[in-house]
């Protein structure tokens, strides 16, 4: 059975991720936003300083290589190495803190949902999401099984002639606008026990509200700085898209697709 949408049909995906950013500033929220938040700076932060340390000892090592002439270089080569490093971590970051942030992400969803509707999910107490966490690391696992044999064949197309300079950023775009709906409307699915085929084929139902959502998050998450954000900004609009178009199929199990 395809699930049933309630409200705001004709609403965008564009328009439920830039929602997001008004959520995240609800009164009864930000706590839950915070702690994504500064859970993704810190280790960011970390792994940014122990990056630059290492990109000076290879800075130092060229210094010596180089004749005296080519020292100017030096200050050419250096912005650009940590602009291409802060752009490379950004994008990894967003892979990794998912993991690291995933029982956050979960309760962030709950919380919003709780907010949207004015009823309680029930999900339990914290020790019951500690209980949850072997579920809830596995569930990102899957979504990580799906995307990797994915992205490998699209970073393939990148060689075939033609293709690569063509076609292959283009279809790169769009599966990367995919799994970022994937990922973010994972959370409130995954809090009513929502299998991840099951999900799949909800999203596959609304493919134009999806890819909106998803390319919205992929051009957020390409700025620097502004990608620290883009994470509880997206769990909260999917979280909204979630109340207005799927909640309603799943509240009982019985009329949920097989």
């Amino acid at each position: 059975m395809n699930p049933k949408t309630t409200q705001a049909t004709t609403k965008s995906g564009v328009n439920y991720f830039l929602d997001g950013f008004s959520l995240i500033k609800t009164k009864g929220l930000r706590s839950f936003v915070f702690i994504p938040l500064m859970i993704n700076l810190l280790v960011f932060a970390s792994v940014i300083y122990f990056a630059i340390g290492q990109l000076d000892n290879a800075f130092t090592w060229l210094s010596n290589q180089l004749p005296d002439y080519l020292s100017w270089l030096n200050f050419m080569l250096w912005p650009l190495a940590v602009i291409t490093l802060v752009v490379l971590l950004s994008f990894l970051f967003s892979s990794v803190m998912n993991w690291i942030a995933a029982p956050f992400n979960g309760l962030l969803a709950e919380k919003v949902e709780q907010h949207l509707t004015g009823k309680d999910l029930n999900t339990g107490t914290s020790l019951d999401l500690v209980k949850d966490l072997p579920r809830i690391l596995g569930r990102e696992w899957i979504k990580l099984k799906y995307y990797l044999p994915r992205a490998i064949i699209c970073l393939i197309l990148f060689w075939v002639p033609f293709v690569g300079q063509t076609f292959a950023p283009i279809i790169w775009f769009m599966f990367s606008a995919w799994m970022m709906a994937i990922q973010y409307c994972d959370y409130p699915f995954d809090n009513h026990k929502v299998s991840f085929p099951d999900m799949k084929f909800a999203l596959n139902q609304t493919k134009g509200t999806s890819f909106s959502f998803g390319a919205a998050v992929t051009l957020f998450s390409m700025i620097p700085i502004v990608n620290f954000i883009v994470m509880p900004v997206a769990i909260c609009g999917a979280t909204a898209m979630w109340v207005d178009k799927y909640r309603e199929a799943y509240k009982h199990p019985e009329i949920a697709p097989d």
